[in-house]
């Protein structure tokens, strides 16, 4: 009882004459509460509007909604090859006792039909033509038949409407098709061309200004001294950035320098609208990142520490309005939480109302896995096809090593309130 109250006197006294930093107390958030609130003191935000081009308008996200000012279809037409008839005429028809209609002739395709159909009528139409006065139907093919006189023999009978898209069906004038907010899929760009909308108002492109810290850390493209690791955080985290709408810009490594370091994120805070920094976030004495953060304004750090595996000593603050990030050195910590927090940082920047569907995949798995109760953790997997089924196949991962969250096809959780999962458990995969 002595010495723990002798380490509790030791450890007040150095708080207090500064020696130990009140960083390396970290107050650990859930991974959901710590990005609600980033998100949440980020507030609302307006992006800048550009145009461009329709064409190239997929994964873009829309800054105004798009209200239709014609009618799609623009006309009534048919939805199948066959022969538009009065469904009335086909009443009461069966294979057994059809009935006979007399053709008078075809209806031309992008043009107006000149033909007005009277009962008893039928006439060619082709997928997509152009309805006739009198057609209320379209027989398919299928359940007709041309006889030798040249009548049409029908099989069964055919409803109002049946197989014919109607003028407006799809929209009508003053419609709203896409909401202001919406990621534009390319399904999304056919409509637009439809209406006749060469261009779109979308976000314009947030940048994100990327920091890369550390003495030991050197550029890519240098020959590593022993000691020295080449920066990849940077490049993945780029990489990471584009795929998910945004722009980026790469910044020169700083040295542990508290001055420089200062100089640097200060340099990029003033830039970009949105600052990550990998290494310098964990509670070490020799990081400095949070009090460079801090600096920079309010409410500034606002997170330091998440509770979860990789990725605990994350950094999230919100200076002046503006997102600031501290990642963890460890490439796939720096990747993990990238994967939570600056993808959802970015559709939020973007404008999106609509929060994007994480793509999971149900497996087994395939080995008992332990886990320390009291912390979310993600694990790499394999996935494994198995007949209809997958597998999920662990990676046992060290932090530092990137080919190993390289040849991973997702990543598995386990619940902080877990003691880890058991072989043959069904769970879901989250696909990077």
């Amino acid at each position: 009882m002595q010495s723990v109250l002798s380490r509790l006197w030791l450890t007040s006294r150095l708080l207090l004459c500064g020696c130990i930093n009140m960083a390396e107390y970290l107050k650990l958030q859930s991974l959901a509460e710590a990005k609600s609130v980033f998100l949440q003191n980020l507030g609302t935000v307006i992006p800048v509007r550009e145009t461009i081009d329709s064409i190239k308008a997929a994964g873009r996200v829309l800054a105004e909604s798009v209200i239709a000012d014609e009618y799609l279809p623009a006309f009534s037409r048919s939805s199948m090859d066959g022969y538009a008839v009065n469904s009335a005429d086909t009443f009461g028809t069966s294979e057994s006792l059809p009935g006979y209609l007399k053709i008078i002739g075809e209806l031309p395709m992008g043009a107006v039909p000149s033909i007005r159909l009277m009962r008893g009528e039928a006439a060619l139409i082709h997928t997509g033509g152009m309805i006739a006065q009198g057609a209320d139907a379209v027989v398919t093919l299928e359940l007709s038949h041309v006889t030798e006189q040249g009548d049409l023999e029908v099989f069964k009978p055919v409803s109002s409407g049946e197989n014919i898209i109607f003028k407006g069906e799809d929209v009508v004038p003053g419609d709203e098709v896409m909401p202001a907010g919406k990621l534009i899929k390319p399904a999304d760009v056919g409509g637009l061309f439809a209406l006749g909308k060469l261009t779109i108002a979308v976000a314009k492109k947030p940048l994100f200004a990327i920091l890369s810290s550390g003495d030991e850390v050197i550029p890519p493209d240098q020959t590593p001294k022993p000691g020295q690791v080449r920066d990849i955080n940077s490049e993945a985290l780029a990489a990471l950035i584009e795929q998910n709408g945004a722009d980026y810009q790469l910044y020169p490594i700083i040295p542990d320098d508290r001055e420089q370091m200062r100089r640097s994120i200060r340099l990029a805070f003033e830039a970009a609208d949105a600052v990550v920094v990998t290494a310098g976030s964990s509670a070490s004495s020799r990081d400095m990142t949070a009090d460079m953060i801090r600096e920079l304004g309010v409410p500034g750090v606002l997170v330091h520490g998440i509770n979860i595996r990789p990725g605990k000593p994350t950094i999230l603050a919100v200076c002046n309005r503006k997102p600031v990030v501290g990642l963890p050195g460890n490439p796939i910590s720096a990747l993990v939480i990238a994967q939570f927090i600056i993808k959802p940082l970015i559709e939020h920047m973007l404008g999106m109302t609509k929060e994007a569907i994480l793509p999971l995949v149900k497996a087994t798995l395939t080995v008992n896995l332990a886990s320390l109760a009291g912390r979310e953790e993600w694990i790499p997997v394999k996935l494994i096809r198995e007949g209809n089924e997958w597998l999920a196949e662990p990676i046992f991962f060290k932090s530092n090593l990137i080919f190993q969250l390289s040849s991973a096809d997702g990543l598995m959780k386990i619940n902080a309130d877990a003691t880890g999962k058991s072989a043959n458990s069904q769970v879901e995969v989250l696909l990077l």
